[in-house]
């Protein structure tokens, strides 16, 4: 089980009972990331462009907050030191995001980025996009794990044969 009551544990390696493992589920996707079924091709169509259209989004209140210092007269300091922050922070959260596809993140690594990524948002946009277009994202990594756990299932279901206790003794 989960840490949520009545939640039950969807990880790769979690088992279903006789069938084993489950495979995780993808925010958006499901588990039809495993046999590309029930809508996949149509479900990454639609976080490509969902994700696409975010960050053009984003790009645009950007582009209002830089008109906005720019009628507040602060100086061109103010505006390049925003500019560039917005830019490398963009830069660094689109390398985590994308890291992120590969591997799991490490919980207080994450939790001390959250307010560089928070600004940085329009990378992680686009990495999400960049992503989407390949495959679903955070499916090779899932799909890793949901293949090794399938594998250790099946050498343990193998091996056992039968019921021990029919087994019969030498006399």
């Amino acid at each position: 089980m989960s840490d949520e009551p009545g939640t039950p544990d969807t990880t790769a390696g979690s088992t279903g009972g006789p069938t084993g493992p489950r495979p995780e589920p993808l925010r958006f996707f499901g588990t039809s990331w495993v046999n590309h079924d029930d809508g996949y091709a149509a479900r990454r169509a639609g976080v490509a462009a969902g994700s696409l259209a975010a960050a053009a989004v984003a790009c645009l209140i950007l582009r209002f907050a830089y008109q906005g210092l720019q009628i507040a007269d602060t100086g061109s300091f103010v505006t390049v030191l925003v500019v560039a922050m917005f830019a490398i922070c963009s830069a660094l959260a689109f390398r985590n995001t994308w890291d992120r596809f590969g591997r799991r993140p490490d919980p207080d690594r994450q939790a001390s980025l959250r307010g560089l990524l928070a600004i940085g948002f329009v990378g992680s946009l686009l990495a999400y996009f960049f992503r989407s277009l390949i495959e679903a994202p955070g499916e090779r990594l899932h799909r890793t794990e949901y293949e090794a756990a399938r594998d250790r299932h099946e050498r343990r279901a193998t091996r056992r044969t039968g019921n021990p206790s029919k087994k019969k003794r030498p006399r």
